[in-house]
């Protein structure tokens, strides 16, 4: 068994070890297996570290039957010893975020009584599934706002093993879906939760919380959040959105609901100044969708559920993310008693028409395009959820 030295010291950047053995996956793949490591592998919402293993790049990193094998672009050259090398940044990111979801998890259950279901870190954004079918702006704020107060009274993270037979001597928010080694990741007299991925070693390491959004998921409300550096990113990716719009609208912030009023009121005298406002807040959200893709089987895949969203949004978003990625976009609007739908492919192997044949037969709606982008409509005999679900046990 490989040793986890990510569980001994979670600031371990650097180490050497030994080459236990180097083998190719089921799909071709190199990877090694090593005598310690401190590469975490993906698991709990949380992905995987990368960096290099002597002057091999260590693309992912994962867990099978007990064995840790650290994907590589090419074999070792050494067979004995090895030198690692985390990507901090990244490492480092990944704790302030999955820190920050322990917390503003725990606000939430603590502030409204709201218990988070699910977990997931993505490359720019965040988000946890509450167990609630509404989410009020007032419950929302009261939970950023003790959160960011965890934050600021920088209380020191324990991590801690136990045995099933201890459980009831914490106070844990949900029960462990393990049976032994349990890890308990604890912020006194707040938070006590089973999770085996990385923290830092206090809250205040976490830096900031911000929620971003929250929207419908089925019986779920989806809360999207980012903490840390990535709340700096966040703010510069919107202040850049709102200098623009403050030309094209030729108004401060604090004015522009007030001047995009007054464009709709004027109609078409101020018809192609709105268009374009628009059009830059579209190009803004293609943008952060071209860089939420994620992998299903070998494949980039950006997909994405709204509401109330035009035929015309859609064809917009899906050329956008086209424009700046090798993906396969899927984008499905809930309006109503009606489904739209929109789905396009970089790559010529993967025939939108077809998916579009098999789309509208779901729906009993109807559609067309071409094998590189198609677009349809139907009724919504099912959710959009269960729609991409079906769309994707087509790949």
């Amino acid at each position: 068994m490989t040793q986890k030295l990510y569980y001994l010291d979670q600031y371990i950047r650097d180490f050497k070890t030994k080459l236990i053995s180097q083998e190719r996956s089921e799909d071709g793949r190199w990877f090694a297996i090593l005598e310690e490591t401190a590469f975490y592998p993906a698991g709990g919402g949380q992905p995987s570290d990368t960096g290099t293993l002597n002057d091999n790049a260590v693309v992912e990193v994962e867990e099978i039957a007990g064995v840790i094998r650290h994907y590589m672009d090419r074999p070792l050259e050494s067979s004995h010893e090895v030198e690692g090398r985390i990507e901090w940044d990244k490492r480092f990111d990944h704790m302030q975020q999955h820190s920050g979801q322990h917390i503003l998890s725990a606000a939430f259950s603590e502030s409204s009584g709201y218990e988070t279901v699910s977990f997931h870190l993505g490359k720019e954004t965040c988000s946890i599934d509450l167990n609630i079918e509404e989410l009020s702006e007032e419950d929302c704020m009261k939970a950023e706002a003790l959160a960011n107060q965890k934050i600021m009274e920088n209380i020191p993270i324990h991590t801690k093993w136990i045995s099933k037979n201890e459980l009831d001597h914490y106070p844990l928010r949900k029960t462990p879906t393990v049976e032994k080694d349990i890890r308990l990741v604890i912020i006194p007299g707040f938070d006590y939760n089973g999770c085996g991925g990385t923290h830092p070693e206090s809250t205040g390491q976490a830096g900031m919380i911000k929620i971003l959004d929250w929207e419908k998921q089925r019986k779920n409300i989806r809360v999207t959040f980012v903490c840390g550096k990535r709340v700096t990113s966040q703010l510069h990716q919107k202040n850049e959105v709102l200098k623009e719009l403050t030309g094209v609208l030729n108004a401060p912030p604090p004015q522009m609901s007030q001047a995009v009023r007054t464009l709709i009121e004027n109609g078409n005298k101020n018809e192609k100044l709105l268009a374009e406002a628009r059009k830059t807040i579209l190009d803004y959200e293609a943008d952060i969708l071209s860089r939420s893709f994620e992998d299903i089987k070998g494949l980039k895949v950006v997909k994405q559920i709204f509401s109330q969203r035009s035929m015309a949004d859609l064809q917009h978003l899906a050329k956008g993310v086209l424009q700046a990625n090798e993906a396969v976009v899927l984008l499905v609007s809930e309006n109503g008693d009606k489904l739209q739908f929109v789905f396009g492919s970089a790559k010529a192997d993967k025939n939108m028409k077809e998916l579009m044949a098999y789309a509208v037969q779901l729906t009993e709606g109807k559609g067309g395009g071409r094998p590189s982008l198609a677009q349809g409509g139907g009724n919504a005999v099912l959710t959009g959820e269960e729609l991409m679900e079906r769309l994707l046990d087509k790949f």
